[in-house]
């Protein structure tokens, strides 16, 4: 049976073996992924700079797409670049869209969070 100290959150019998807390449990509760290097305990992701990039470069990757799909659809059967590699193209720029605008969805939904969070608090 664990007695627990007021206010600490350890063990008695934790504290009396001087075990060091797991690196996993070091910071905050609920942690989704293990520490596995030497980053900060605050260290936090530039949220600002990643919905810029995922603003700017989904529309680039979905024009990207349509565009290199329209040429490769008009493409010539001796085309310099062939139909082929202008569709293989636009299928690389149609995943970058989709990975562009899942990252903008991922960002836009933890600054919601955060707001949230320092309304409440």
């Amino acid at each position: 049976m664990h007695q627990e100290d007021r206010g600490r959150g350890r063990t008695r019998e934790r504290q009396e073996s001087r075990e060091p807390v797991p690196r996993s449990r070091s910071g905050v509760v609920g942690r989704r992924w293990e520490r596995t290097g030497d980053e900060p305990v605050t260290a936090r992701s530039a949220l600002g700079l990643r919905l810029l990039l995922a603003a700017v470069f989904t529309p680039l990757f979905i024009a990207g797409a349509v565009l290199f799909s329209l040429w490769s659809a008009s493409a010539g059967p001796d085309a310099a670049p062939s139909a082929g590699s202008l569709a293989l193209i636009a299928g690389i720029c149609a995943a970058l869209a989709v990975l562009a605008a899942l990252d903008l969805l991922v960002v836009v939904r933890r600054l919601r969070r955060e707001r949230n969070g320092r309304r409440r608090g």
